[in-house]
């Protein structure tokens, strides 16, 4: 059984749990690109409650237009340098994080992903993704979609042996998933917040360090 993922910047533990599970992923490379979503922004825990981060991107040009949808492809979107967001984010996460259990531990692994600059959002995510899985300890079988196909045409080319969360995973309005139950962690905020669930896998590695794989 494959499990098709869309590209996320610090996806969210739902994301990770899927990725983890899975006997083999596929990260969609052709799919148009969405504003808002979870390909371009994470959620962190701040003092003040749940905030997004989001990299800005730029518009590129007509030839990358995918004529199923008149969209840019998620693999020819590229990252833009506007409103110095690398220094915004990281000190984002050294306010919300820094006195959290694991932050000192795996700021230096974590830090470079603000420091140099990539040009594709997906080579940027895929970087990103393969960094937190050394970081939790697992390695999951990946590769990549050579074609855009509908969720609704799935099962036409792929018989039942592929199941799409593309855009089941999304931080607005998300797509009721039963294989998902949020495994209450410990957080920094909680006792003013409650529990936040589903936040970037970030939350829970600083969190919770080497067990976050149990919560996975």
């Amino acid at each position: 059984m494959t499990t098709l993922l869309s590209t996320t910047y610090f996806g969210p533990v739902q994301w990770y749990q899927k990725l983890y599970r899975a006997e083999e992923v596929q990260i969609e490379k052709w799919e148009s690109f969405q504003k808002q979503t979870y390909r371009n922004r994470c959620l962190i825990a701040t003092t003040n409650g749940v905030q997004a981060l989001t990299v800005p991107v730029e518009r590129t040009t007509d030839s990358h237009l995918s004529p199923l949808t008149s969209h840019f492809y998620i693999k020819d979107i590229r990252i833009s340098d506007h409103g110095n967001w690398r220094h915004l984010h990281w000190n984002a996460l050294q306010s919300a994080y820094g006195e959290s259990p694991f932050f000192d531990y795996y700021q230096d692994d974590i830090r470079p992903f603000f420091e140099k600059r990539w040009e594709f959002l997906l080579d940027f995510n895929e970087e990103i993704r393969q960094k937190m899985c050394e970081l939790i300890d697992f390695l999951p079988h990946v590769s990549y979609t050579k074609e855009f196909i509908p969720d609704s045409l799935l099962i036409t080319y792929h018989s039942s042996s592929i199941t799409s969360y593309r855009d089941t995973i999304r931080p607005k309005h998300p797509v009721p998933d039963p294989d998902f139950t949020p495994k209450p962690y410990y957080q920094v905020y909680q006792q003013k917040h409650g529990f936040l669930p589903n936040l970037s896998i970030l939350d829970l590695l600083f969190n919770m360090g080497p067990e976050s794989i149990l919560v996975l």
